[in-house]
């Protein structure tokens, strides 16, 4: 899905992972506003790619079992916005990372909390 939606990696560390989308065609509501939903699949993205670098078992992986989010302002077709998730809890079982969604204005879009499972692939 991140592909479908152009989201573009800019920084991995295993306490900050960042990444760009494009408010396109592909990111948009009808009435050519970022959809909240795609907002919504930025930040698990990164939420998900973040838990995956903090666990050492290579037989093990992340997956989003919750995920909430605020949306504080609408950003129009044409601009892209930037996500920045950071870990809250990461255990050995279970993580919880939040991600704010930015213009890049660095004026905040969405502020979301995603819980993760540490499962076997």
């Amino acid at each position: 899905m991140g592909d479908s939606l152009n989201i573009a990696f800019t920084s991995f560390k295993i306490d900050e992972i960042k990444a760009t989308m494009p408010v396109d065609k592909n990111t948009v509501q009808p009435f050519g506003f970022l959809h909240g939903g795609a907002s919504v699949v930025l930040a698990e993205t990164l939420a998900s790619v973040g838990a995956w670098l903090n666990i050492d078992d290579e037989d093990k992986t992340a997956v989003g079992i919750e995920i909430n989010a605020n949306h504080m302002r609408a950003v129009k077709k044409d601009n892209t916005v930037q996500g920045i998730a950071r870990p809250v809890h990461r255990g050995r079982q279970t993580q919880v990372w939040k991600t704010n969604i930015y213009t890049m204005n660095e004026k905040l879009v969405c502020t979301s909390r995603c819980t993760l499972a540490v499962v076997e692939m």
